[in-house]
Parts: structure tokens; C-alpha cells; sequence
């Protein structure tokens, strides 16, 4: 399998409401899509995901697009792959820039999956799938109660079975505990990205009496034994998501005790080959993982949707349905969840097809490679 031909599409999709979290706030989702095109004319899409900002890791979107380019973009087009998998050792030379990677590696898998005619989740995953996936939803910062309880009750009508609220220092406990006594049954789950350090460890051991499924990320994303030691402190189990960008970050983070659950997004750990692994590792060790979201398109959501539909993968991912962020997407088949779970696409590659017409609306720059 030899690349011939590469096209770069930067984007922006108005958000439907700004999402704001503890590192800032997000009016428009800016991506690149990626479109891979074999000596066959088989193409491969892939998307690139990393936000505006070096905030959530250290990857930009400029970087991670100069980095992909620049880099390994030479090395995808002057090898010819046999599998997929093969692209993660051609990577090896490049540190770091997991996100850069990702976009091209799983462009290469959906290539691929489409090129032998089969359906990416069916064929190449390490466990049996499901056509349909339980999913989640988070919700950004929301300073009103009457306004957040009204949001989250919202998308329980809608049919979603597990919320996840984002939390930052000044905006935890009263939060969590009004959603929880409006929804006492509720799968209730909190984010911190990374907002809050050791002192607060009291303050965080509060959350223990709401019932929640998890706290997600509360300390840096360096922060293996601070993690360690604030889960001695909870009954409450804390997930892991910025630390764990390879299989040597969970490796660590299960030795450590750091964590008890784990937050899989395929970007941050460099693409799907890396994900599979760090699946597998969970699966033998008992450890909960579960799949997360970068509010992508509908290319990097189909993907998404091909891997968290694995038998093991049961707790619900953030992989909302089209509707909670855009407008419209760059796919002709929008995801509608129906009774908390959405479809898993089933044609060959990633399961869809691009929307030229949408593309074009919200185009920045088309750049061929």
C-alpha cells in the first residue's frame, strides 16, 4: 500500500453553545481533515483534533499540523505499508506529538479497511463489537444552578445515561451536590482538568458522599504520585486522562496506584494501534477504561464509535451524538442518539462518507500534499 496523494483541509464548526472548562472557553471546534489517497484511488480519512491552544496537552493545532507536514508526512509517503499497524514504528523517530500522529495513522487504518473491504470495527479490533454504543455526555462550566440543573435534565430526556461535569476550583461541591439531589440515580461523573493540587485534597475528599462513578483528572498531567496518594485518601476512583498519552503512562499510573480507571482517547495516545494496546493491558489487569472525546467531527466520532463499541468498553464514552456540539457536520450521516446509545457505522473503513457541501461552508484552507 503506497500513498500518492495527501489532502490537508483546516476547518472550523461553530459550536451550538460555548464549552467552557477549567483551562478556558471554546466558541468554534478549528480541526484538519485529513484525506489519504492510495496507488488504487482508495482514499483513508482521518482527523486532526488537537484544540487551538497548548492547553489541554502540549500540542497546538499549528504544531501538531507543522509537526504531521513537515515530518511525517515524508515518511508516510516514501514507505510502502503492508498493515496499519506499521505506521507507529515509522513514527518512532519523531517524539512526542501524539495528536500529529494520530491523524495520519488512523487515516491510514480507515485506508486500509476500505481498500480490503471491511468495516474497521467488525475486522481490526482485539474484541467482538456491538452495532450500538452507550454513550455519555459532559458539560462544560455552567455558573448558574437553575441553568445547569435545566441543561442536565436536558440530556437525560434525551436518553443519555451518564453525565460528566467539568469542575474547577469556586465551582465543585455546591455544583455536584445540587445536580445530585435533583438526580439522585443518576451516573454522575466530575473533570477537573487538571485544575486543583495536593492542598486541596480535603476539599476533593468532600465529593466521596455524592456517589460519583469517578473523579477525572484532578492533579497535573505529570502527577502520578500526587494521583496515588489522593486515591488512598477517596472511595471515590479516580480516572486518569491528560497522564496517559502510551502504554508506559498506564503501566505506570496501575504500578503506582495512581488511578482506577482510565480515559482512553485515541489522539492523545498517538492513533489506534497504541489504543488497541493499552486496551488489552486494561482488559488483563482489571483496570476500567473507557473511551473519551475531543468534540471531533463526524470522521474522528466514527472512529471513535468502531472502538468503543468492544465488549469490555461498558462504561459510557463522552461520544455524544452530532446535535450536542454542531450544527452541522462534515459527514452525510449525522450521529442521533436514540435511548441513550448511538449507531455504529458498519460500511467498510470507519462506516461514512464525507459532505463535500458542509466542507466547503466551513473551510479555512485546502492544501495539497
Amino acid at each position: 500500500m503506497k500513498i500518492k496523494q495527501i489532502d490537508w483541509y483546516q476547518l472550523a464548526l461553530p459550536l451550538k453553545s460555548p464549552f467552557k472548562t477549567s483551562y478556558g472557553e471554546i466558541k468554534e471546534k478549528a480541526f484538519d481533515l485529513v484525506v489519504l489517497t492510495d496507488e488504487l484511488g482508495t482514499q483513508g480519512y482521518g482527523e486532526l483534533v488537537t484544540l487551538a491552544t497548548p492547553e489541554y496537552t502540549y500540542e497546538s493545532l499549528v504544531s501538531s499540523r507543522l509537526v504531521a507536514q513537515q515530518f511525517l508526512v515524508p515518511l508516510l509517503k516514501k514507505t510502502s505499508l503492508d498493515h496499519p499497524s506499521d505506521v507507529a514504528e515509522l513514527f518512532k523517530s519523531i517524539k512526542g506529538n501524539e495528536m500529529a500522529k494520530s491523524s495520519l495513522e488512523t487515516a491510514v487504518w480507515d485506508l486500509y479497511a476500505r481498500r480490503t473491504n471491511q468495516n474497521l470495527g467488525e475486522s481490526f479490533m482485539i474484541e467482538p463489537v456491538h452495532d450500538d454504543v452507550a454513550v455519555g455526555v459532559s458539560i462544560g462550566i455552567i455558573e448558574d444552578m437553575a441553568q445547569l440543573v435545566h441543561t442536565v435534565e436536558g440530556f437525560v430526556t434525551e436518553g443519555y445515561t451518564r453525565v460528566k461535569l467539568k469542575i474547577k476550583p469556586g465551582y465543585d461541591i455546591k455544583m455536584v451536590k445540587t445536580v445530585r439531589e435533583h438526580f439522585p440515580d443518576l451516573k454522575l461523573m466530575v473533570d477537573a482538568n487538571s485544575a486543583y493540587s495536593l492542598v486541596d485534597c480535603e476539599l476533593l475528599k468532600q465529593l466521596d458522599q455524592y456517589q460519583l462513578e469517578m473523579v477525572e483528572q484532578p492533579f497535573a498531567d505529570n502527577d502520578f504520585l500526587d494521583h496515588a496518594y489522593l486515591q488512598q485518601q477517596l472511595t471515590t476512583s479516580i480516572c486518569l486522562d491528560e497522564n496517559i498519552k502510551s502504554l508506559k503512562d498506564v503501566e505506570l499510573a496501575h504500578h503506582l496506584h495512581s488511578c482506577r480507571a482510565i480515559n482512553l482517547k485515541i489522539p492523545r495516545v498517538g492513533g489506534l494501534t497504541e489504543a488497541l494496546k493499552i486496551l488489552d493491558y486494561c482488559r488483563k489487569h482489571h483496570l476500567l477504561v473507557w473511551l473519551g472525546g475531543m468534540y471531533e467531527s463526524g470522521v474522528g466520532r466514527a472512529l471513535n464509535l468502531q472502538f468503543a463499541a468492544q465488549t469490555s468498553l461498558i462504561f459510557p464514552g463522552d461520544l455524544s451524538a452530532t446535535d450536542r456540539y454542531f450544527y452541522e457536520d462534515i459527514i452525510e450521516q449525522p450521529f442521533e442518539i436514540d435511548d441513550g446509545k448511538l449507531l455504529r457505522p458498519t460500511a467498510p473503513g470507519i462506516g461514512i462518507e464525507l459532505n463535500h457541501d458542509v466542507i466547503t461552508r466551513h473551510l479555512i484552507h485546502h492544501q495539497r500534499l
